[in-house]
This record gives C-alpha cells, sequence and structure tokens, in this order.
C-alpha cells in the first residue's frame, strides 16, 4: 500500500512541475528573445521535459506494478485517449525544445525573432494538456470501461 502511495504521490508532484514549467515557458515567450531569455526558456524546458518522463514512469508503474489491475487501464478508452493526448502534447513540444537548444548560446544580449509558430505550439500544448484532466475526472468517475 505505501508504495501505491508514493508513487501516486510522485506522480501528481511531476504533474504539477508539468503544468508550472509549461505555463513558465507561455508567460515567457515574446515575439522577441534576447539569448539570456532563450537560455532560461531551454532550463525551463529541460525541467518540464524530466517532469513529463517521471509523470510517465510513475504512471507505467502505477499500471503495470502497483494499485489496480493493469487490465482496468487498458480496458478503458479513456485512459487510452489520456496517453494518446500525452503522446500529443510530447510531440508538440518538439520544435520549441530545438529552437530554444538551438539559439540559446552566443552573446546574451543579441536579441533573437521566435516565429510565431513556436508560440502557437507551446500555446496547443497547453490547450491539448487541459483535456488530460478532463479524461482523468471522467475515469474516475467510471467513464470509459467495457
Amino acid at each position: 500500500m505505501i508504495d501505491f502511495i508514493l508513487i501516486k504521490y510522485v506522480h501528481f508532484v511531476a504533474i504539477f512541475f508539468v503544468v508550472a514549467t509549461l505555463a513558465g515557458e507561455t508567460l515567457l515567450l515574446k515575439p522577441s528573445l534576447k539569448r539570456k531569455e532563450i537560455y532560461r526558456l531551454s532550463r525551463i524546458d529541460m525541467i518540464y521535459g524530466l517532469s513529463t518522463m517521471v509523470v510517465l514512469g510513475a504512471g507505467f508503474m502505477l499500471w503495470f506494478a502497483v494499485g489496480k489491475p493493469a487490465s482496468f487501464y487498458s480496458s478503458n478508452w479513456i485512459f487510452i485517449l489520456k496517453l494518446v493526448l500525452f503522446g500529443v502534447v510530447g510531440i508538440l513540444s518538439i520544435l520549441p525544445t530545438v529552437f530554444f537548444n538551438k539559439n540559446r548560446k552566443g552573446d546574451a544580449e543579441e536579441k533573437i525573432e521566435v516565429p510565431s509558430k513556436i508560440k502557437y505550439m507551446v500555446y496547443a500544448e497547453v490547450g491539448v494538456l487541459l483535456l488530460i484532466p478532463l479524461c482523468a475526472v471522467l475515469m474516475a468517475n467510471g467513464l470509459g470501461s467495457s
């Protein structure tokens, strides 16, 4: 029982980090950024990426190792949708991550124009991420089970 509680706690804390770092990226993005600001965004994005790995790792442990039987989740179409949405968020994060990492080095005061598609990708991540808790609430209320 303690393993279930601990893994679930780690899962929730990591989710909070994902949301916080994505909110930070959203708030810090501007049409034009200095390299030092892009460097800061790349660090936030690194924490975001690590947090998503922890969410995924803890989630797989909850699915296959502790708590309810794996069949409870595997047979729930809403759970599968949650995984797909999480994957979509990950795919949407690739382009901003590449942009931040590619443009973080150099003269710290140099201004870099941020392509509008980078901001739209981050906004899309937020939009898709907002659907995941809805799926969790639906599952918690018994929907999606066969």
